[in-house]
């Protein structure tokens, strides 16, 4: 059997190949303090970085989202020019801060900014409008140099659940593959779609 992350990343792959926009971004599901499901696009990281390797998003920790994936999560890609979508679920761990301080230096310009103006104005707080959101990040006061702000944070994702659906099937029946990790294994189970 095929490891199923290493799946993943093949039909990334395909997808960055058939150039298809989607292949950059998952969907990250939480839930909120009051029990509510909560979903938003984020980019999605493929991490190899010494003894780090795996998935990775990267979150303010003034973000909402940060406290509420400090336990489980689950995350959805949908690729349509290779028709594959995978469904995990996952178990997340912080990223240590000399990988953010090193990665956070290949960010563009307006989100390096955006992650110092979360340190005065949070993520998700309120603003009278946009030009005023536009008016407070150019006022940002930024260090020298320029480095990531304390708030800068990312969490390594851990699958234990794994669902992959390709709709690419000739006889129009779609294949829908679980694997769920038992210790160190990977167990495997076909699915009806």
């Amino acid at each position: 059997m095929q490891d199923p992350l290493s799946r993943f990343k093949a039909d990334r792959q395909a997808a960055w190949g058939a150039k298809d926009p989607m292949a950059a971004v998952c969907v990250l599901a939480t839930v909120d303090t009051d029990g509510l499901p909560q979903a938003r696009t984020l980019v999605l990281r493929d991490v190899a970085d010494g003894s780090i390797e795996g998935l990775a998003i990267y979150i303010n920790a003034s973000s909402p989202k940060w406290q509420q994936s400090q336990g489980r999560v689950a995350i959805q890609t949908w690729w349509p020019a290779t028709q594959i979508q995978y469904r995990m679920q996952a178990s997340c761990q912080e990223l240590p801060a000399d990988h953010i301080a090193d990665s956070w230096q290949l960010r563009p310009d307006p989100p390096k900014r955006m992650d110092w103006l979360y340190q005065e104005h949070p993520q998700g707080s309120h603003v009278k409008d946009r030009q005023t959101l536009l008016d407070l990040l150019d006022a940002t006061v930024l260090p020298e140099p320029l480095v990531a702000p304390e708030g800068a944070k990312g969490l390594l994702l851990l699958p234990d659940v794994i669902e992959r659906l390709d709709l690419t099937q000739s006889n129009g029946v779609h294949d829908r593959v679980r694997y769920h990790r038992e210790g160190d294994r990977w167990q495997q189970r076909t699915l009806v779609p």
